[in-house]
């Protein structure tokens, strides 16, 4: 139970930033498929028992992950404030150090079939064109959940659907999808400011919780039968959105609607690029480290 809360906390913490996705944690940590196949059984028509199972599975997995985005918000907003640039250096890390781990743990997927490159490009060319018209366009009109209007409820809805089937699936995270949208930081702001008794924001955050329920349904089936029928492919994939997400987090400062340029070599910190490294390189080696406990 306890690791499982833990497995929890680890996910929240990949969630609540840009870079990594819970889905990619659970991927090097060695659970994600008891994590998808256990939502699969509660959107099932299996038994009682094993839904009993899967739901005390889950319930574990979602304390120890309420606790870490928890936290996270609380921390993550004042740092957004005051140290973007090291912040983002520190997904920069995270990011670059999940590459080679999805590529070791799937070489055998992915060796001589370098055909499937191409959806390598696809992945990559995707997140860029996403974020480069969210950059041509961010300034234009900053996303305010003080102030919900109608259009704007359904484009956070949205935003949620897309961002969770990101989360999931091993790769691109769902907040780099958010931070894509211009949504990220309004919403890390905007649960700081609910969780400090505000209510206006209330509206915009039930419209991202829908979205989140919504995609949620429909993702683990999607993402369950492709990796079943198509891993290689997914695989190549999942590591062109990694890599195309360097330039969604590099221009995650421009989302701040402060006038903060994307971030470059002058601005990128590499003791942040470091630390992020280190985080995924110690989240590896948790499986490994219970291992050796276990047989002692």
């Amino acid at each position: 139970m306890f690791l499982n809360a833990v497995h929890g906390f680890c996910m929240a913490l990949a969630d609540s930033v840009p870079g990594v996705s819970g889905g990619t944690v659970a991927y090097v940590l060695g659970f994600y498929e008891k994590f998808i196949n256990a939502i699969r059984t509660l959107l099932s028509a299996d038994g009682v028992g094993i839904k009993k199972e899967s739901f005390l599975y889950l319930c574990n997995l979602g304390v120890g992950w309420v606790i870490g985005m928890g936290l996270s918000v609380i921390a993550l907003s004042a740092l957004f404030e005051k140290n973007i640039y090291m912040m983002s250096s520190v997904f920069i890390g995270l990011t670059a150090a999940a590459i080679p781990f999805i590529i070791k743990s799937e070489k055998e997927w992915l060796r001589g079939r370098y055909v499937n490159l191409l959806w390598t490009v696809l992945g990559a060319a995707v997140v860029i064109a996403l974020t480069l018209f969210r950059g041509q366009n961010v300034h234009a009109g900053q996303v305010d959940l003080m102030e919900t209007t109608p259009s704007l409820m359904i484009y956070l809805v949205i935003s949620g659907a897309v961002a969770i089937t990101a989360m999931v699936l091993p790769g691109i995270s769902g907040s780099t999808i958010l931070l894509i949208m211009g949504v990220y930081l309004p919403v890390i702001t905007g649960l700081r400011e609910l969780s400090r008794g505000n209510l206006a924001v209330l509206p915009g955050i039930a419209c991202v919780a829908c979205g989140i329920v919504i995609g949620m349904a429909g993702a683990v089936r999607i993402i369950r039968a492709a990796f079943r029928h198509f891993r290689t492919q997914v695989v190549y994939l999942i590591i062109g959105l990694l890599i195309g997400s360097f330039v969604a987090i590099a221009y995650g400062p421009t989302t701040l609607g402060t006038g903060r340029d994307a971030l470059s070599f002058d601005t990128l910190n590499i003791s942040g690029v470091v630390i992020g490294v280190l985080i995924l390189c110690v989240l590896e080696a948790l499986p490994r480290l219970k291992g050796i406990s276990e047989n002692r």
